[in-house]
């Protein structure tokens, strides 16, 4: 027995799937990057790494170009990816967290790689799904 979901409903979950696919992006970005550091408490280090980066990911998701179709590369991927760098270099320069040339590219390509990545393979999956 199948049942036919309403376009915003669907469009809905797919939101909720995709901010949090996005979140998550960040918080393993940072944890990766907390995981060169020791520290006393990786847990708020982890955290004070996101922060920026979760605003960041707030701006973007604001947009309603973002909102319609979020789970495109093109444009929505590409806007989450630019603003979750922008505003979390800019918020980590304003906040003295440091912003060292190969944290600059690091975090471009890494963010890049997954935030795009996660949503072409999305993609792919429903097409594949799609057909059978």
């Amino acid at each position: 027995m199948t049942t036919d979901i309403s376009p915003s409903v669907r469009r809905a979950r797919a939101s909720i799937l995709a901010l949090a696919g996005d979140a998550v992006v960040v918080l393993v970005f940072a944890a990766m990057g907390r995981g060169f550091h020791g520290e006393a408490n990786p847990v708020l280090g982890v955290l004070a790494t996101a922060w920026p980066f979760g605003v960041g990911l707030i701006v973007a998701w604001a947009t309603p170009l973002v909102r319609r179709r979020p789970l495109a590369v093109w444009p929505a991927g590409l806007l989450v990816w630019l603003a979750t760098y922008a505003v979390g270099m800019l918020l980590r320069g304003l906040t003295g967290q440091g912003l060292a040339g190969p944290f600059l590219v690091v975090a471009l390509t890494v963010l890049g790689v997954a935030l795009l990545g996660w949503r072409a393979i999305a993609l792919l999956v429903r097409r594949v799904a799609g057909r059978s």
